[in-house]
């Protein structure tokens, strides 16, 4: 298993450098970290007394890796859960904030735990996660993940504009797919045709 430095090294990579795509609710972001986060907690990195479009692209990858861990890893109990959750997890947490620990929260459900579905990590969804995790040690990393896939098509069913994150222009996998799939082992990956299929509706 990683460390919770190297997931966060890996989720800044991943995350690549600044861009502000006005089809992304983010809005400027830089290594994955947004402007309302930065606003949130106060980064002000030119000393301007503002925070802007110009502190995010003044953001470091140590900087970015620093925050994950600390207000996307340790603050909401992520690494509290069983450790062959966290890169998922973590990765999630910073992609889609609280609907990562809902995602889970979901699946706990549908295999029979009694947790609320919230966005919050605690005794509660620890004890379960815990569990389910005892049961299937080794088929809860891939239940998440393709949970997660499946959240990310059905938020491209429902919003059209953000299509593109899940479908390339030729059709095939996007990226939010292909990130779903990168903590699913892949006997459980969809294949081209599986993919063209599930978005077949779409325009």
């Amino acid at each position: 298993m990683h460390t919770v430095h190297q997931i966060a090294t890996e989720i800044v990579a991943r995350e690549g450098g600044y861009v502000n795509d006005p089809d992304d609710p983010g809005g400027a972001t830089n290594f994955g970290v947004t402007i309302h986060t930065m606003r949130r907690l106060g980064l002000d990195l030119t000393r301007d007394g503002r925070v802007t479009e110009a502190d995010v692209r003044a953001l470091s990858r140590k900087q970015a890796v620093d925050i994950f861990i600390t207000h996307y890893f340790k603050r909401p109990h992520v690494a509290e859960l069983p450790e062959v959750l966290h890169a998922s997890v973590f990765d999630m947490y910073v992609n889609a904030g609280a609907n990562a620990v809902k995602i889970l929260q979901r699946l706990l459900v549908e295999m029979g735990h009694a947790v609320g579905v919230d966005g919050g990590i605690g005794p509660q969804t620890i004890s379960a996660t815990q569990t389910a995790h005892a049961a299937a040690p080794n088929h809860l990393a891939d239940a998440y993940g393709i949970a997660r896939r499946n959240y990310y098509y059905a938020l491209a069913d429902a919003r059209p504009a953000s299509r593109k994150y899940a479908r390339r222009r030729d059709g095939g996998k996007g990226g939010w797919i292909k990130r779903a799939e990168e903590f699913i082992a892949p006997r459980f990956h969809l294949t081209s045709d599986e993919h063209r299929r599930r978005i077949a509706k779409w325009v």
